[in-house]
């Protein structure tokens, strides 16, 4: 039987694997588990992991080149979630590891933590009730109303397409930029970044993180938006320079901001953006509901289930250099 390490913590697994997810592991392989309360160092996997065929990773347990090397019989690293920039897939690849990534089952929980910041923003819900438990009588302040305003979302992936879905349900007027998509629907204006930028009262970061996309909202990207508008980011804390984002949010360059990721650990928000009075943030719990969560951990299982089967399992990014393939009975 196959041996794999799940590197969860053990707050990790209950929030973001479950029982269920781990009992099907169990029906399929020889489970070892992490129970220690800190994610596991590249140097601690190492020693975890020294007779295990397959390491199912949380997203804060890396996967740099120097591990793999290390571990002459592991077969395959899967990552219990989307992101798999923090593994090194050409050095898995050149050790004949199979590098696998889960499929997206956030996109709705991601579209409904949005339509809260949306009307977070636009009410000053959190600021409110944060004076009210501080005994502070809360400012009365003009709230603004979403049907009628226009809503910029920046990358058309499968959370951007659903969230313009539900703007447009609310009445709001939805511009779409993306050099990679085409924007089928009719009600929907796909214009370019520059242009969305200018006419948007929110603009919402969804864009995929990658070297390209690296700060894309700099300085430059905030002095295109009106003073009124308000930036919200549910993707990657890759894409914002936050040095420039501190200085739009203190001077008025920007009315404000709502975040559930950043560059800090975890992709958290960076805590010195988030005490800031003009931001609502949230730590990076924009997938964490138990449908979202349960999908992706159960995608894990069937991944196993086909690695047991001598498959290439679905997720898998670098199957054609896989070498390293489990011996079936």
């Amino acid at each position: 039987m196959l041996k794999l390490l799940l590197t969860h913590t053990p707050q990790a697994r209950r929030q973001y694997y479950g029982e269920r997810a781990l009992a099907g592991l169990r029906d399929l392989v020889e489970v070892r588990l992490h129970e220690a309360e800190e994610a596991l160092s590249p140097a601690a996997l190492v020693e975890a992991a020294r007779d295990v065929d397959i390491i199912l990773a949380d997203r804060l347990t890396t996967g740099p080149a120097e591990i793999f090397a290390q571990l002459p019989r592991l077969k395959a690293f899967l990552r219990c979630a989307v992101d798999i920039r923090n593994i090194d897939v050409e050095a898995a690849s050149e050790a004949g590891v199979l590098v696998t990534r889960a499929t997206p089952g956030f996109v709705t929980s991601v579209c409904e933590l949005a339509l809260g910041f949306l009307i977070d923003l636009s009410r000053g819900v959190s600021r409110a009730t944060a004076d009210y438990q501080a005994g502070r009588q809360p400012e009365v302040r003009m709230g603004r109303q979403l049907a009628g305003s226009t809503l910029g979302i920046i990358g058309y992936g499968a959370i951007g397409r659903q969230l313009a879905q539900l703007a447009l349900a609310l009445g709001m007027d939805v511009l779409i930029a993306d050099p990679y998509a085409r924007v089928g629907d009719e009600r929907l204006v796909q214009v370019s970044f520059e242009d969305l930028l200018g006419r948007s009262d929110y603009v919402v970061c969804l864009a995929v993180a990658t070297e390209a996309t690296e700060s894309l909202m700099n300085a430059a990207a905030f002095a295109r938006m009106k003073p009124s508008a308000y930036f919200l980011n549910l993707s990657r804390g890759n894409l914002v320079d936050e040095a420039a984002l501190m200085v739009a949010l203190n001077d008025g360059t920007i009315a404000g901001a709502a975040l559930d990721v950043g560059r800090a650990t975890d992709q958290m928000p960076t805590p010195a953006l988030a005490r800031l009075p003009n931001v609502v943030a949230t730590p990076h719990i924009g997938g964490l509901t138990p449908p979202a969560i349960e999908h992706q951990a159960l995608d894990t299982v069937g991944q196993v289930a086909a690695l047991v089967r001598g498959e290439v399992p679905p997720g898998a990014v670098n199957h054609d250099r896989w070498t390293r393939r489990p011996t079936l009975p």
